[in-house]
Order: C-alpha cells, then sequence, then structure tokens
C-alpha cells in the first residue's frame, strides 16, 4: 500500500488558511459553517449605506428627496408676529361739477308737495283744538263786552273772519302756491349751479372712510 504524503506549506498563513505557520504546529481546519458565520458577522458589522430620505416641505407641503447626509430644516411659522399696523382711513377729494336738473325738479316737487300737506293737517289741527276749548267763544264775549250798545246786541262773530272753513282754504291756497314756488325756485338753482361749475369748477368736497 502506498501512502500520501500531505505537503507541507512554506508560506505564513493564518489560522483560518489550515496550514501550520513556519516552525510551528499544525492549526485546526476552520469548517465551512464558521467560515459562513464568520462572513455575515462581518457583514453587519459595516455600516448600511443610507438611501435618501423624502421630507415633506413646511412651506408647501410637497415631498423632496433629500440625501442621507443632507439635513431638513422645517420652518414654522412665528407665532409672536406683530399685527399689522392699523390703517388709517382713506380720504378722497372730490368736485361737484354739474347737477341734474330733472332729478332737482322731481325732488323738490315731491318735498314741496309733503311740506303742503303737513301744513295743511297742522292747521286743521290746531283750529279743531282752539275750538274744542271754547277760544272762539271767548273771544267774541269779550269782544261784545267792549263794544256792545245799550241793547245789549252786538252782531261781531269772530269765526265770520278766522274760520275753520276759512283758515283750511287759506292754508291749501298757500300750500299750492308754495308747490309750484318751490319747484321752480330749486330747479333754476340747479341751472345756476351747473353754470358756475362750468366756470369755476364746483364745490370741492372731500370724503373719507368710517374709522370703525
Amino acid at each position: 500500500m502506498s501512502e500520501r504524503i500531505a505537503p507541507r506549506s512554506t508560506g505564513d498563513e493564518g489560522p483560518t488558511g489550515g496550514s501550520t505557520p513556519a516552525g510551528g504546529a499544525p492549526a485546526a481546519r476552520v469548517s465551512l459553517s464558521e467560515r459562513i458565520q464568520s462572513g455575515l458577522s462581518s457583514a453587519k458589522s459595516e455600516p448600511r449605506a443610507k438611501g435618501p430620505t423624502v421630507t415633506r416641505a413646511a412651506s408647501t407641503g410637497t415631498p423632496s428627496a433629500t440625501g442621507s447626509g443632507a439635513k431638513t430644516e422645517t420652518r414654522q411659522p412665528d407665532r409672536r408676529a406683530k399685527s399689522a399696523p392699523k390703517k388709517a382711513p382713506r380720504r378722497a377729494r372730490l368736485r361737484l361739477t354739474r347737477i341734474d336738473p330733472w332729478s332737482v325738479m322731481k325732488t323738490s316737487f315731491l318735498l314741496s308737495v309733503a311740506f303742503g300737506v303737513v301744513t295743511f293737517v297742522a292747521v286743521f289741527m290746531v283750529w279743531t283744538v282752539l275750538g274744542a276749548a271754547g277760544v272762539w267763544e271767548s273771544i267774541n264775549a269779550t269782544v261784545a263786552s267792549v263794544v256792545e250798545a245799550d241793547d245789549d246786541s252786538s252782531g261781531f262773530d269772530v269765526t265770520d273772519y278766522v274760520g275753520t272753513g276759512r283758515v283750511l282754504g287759506f292754508t291749501l291756497l298757500v300750500s299750492v302756491i308754495d308747490v309750484i314756488l318751490l319747484t321752480a325756485i330749486a330747479t333754476l338753482t340747479a341751472f345756476l349751479y351747473n353754470m358756475a361749475a362750468a366756470l369755476l369748477g364746483g364745490i370741492e368736497v372731500t370724503l373719507a372712510e368710517d374709522e370703525r
């Protein structure tokens, strides 16, 4: 029988290579499972490369990709932001250059009619109250006591001059005249103002907003 002689290694390999160091005792062989475990442990000990992380921008809310070493900064709203200063009310300087005579005539006519009706009703109420209070009888008695004759007869009656019918008729006539005059005067005033504004520019008015 022939015997196999294992070759003797001459290099200085480590204990994992299965060879013996120079001048030393032969080292034990490392099994395959131990090699696999040592390879896994060395792979775990190595740092893993960090991939890109996705962060949301604080201002826009859209995702943005950053590298492993980049730091993301989020902007938070300043809660101590001072309130905006109160604005002063705006002012506008305008000029009244023209007045429409037709609109002035309609407005003045309506107002003069209302004024005439109020005057008529007021006179009617006053004369009715005076008649109910006995003022006219008192006036008639006073005049009769002054100008009465020896026969104790007097034909004076104050209601013949300032009676309710006479006064209301006169008030109605005055109200109609006032309506005509006030309407005509207001319309003529509008025409005169337009002529003056064409020459001088009109009245300047400054308008401002309410501060509240």
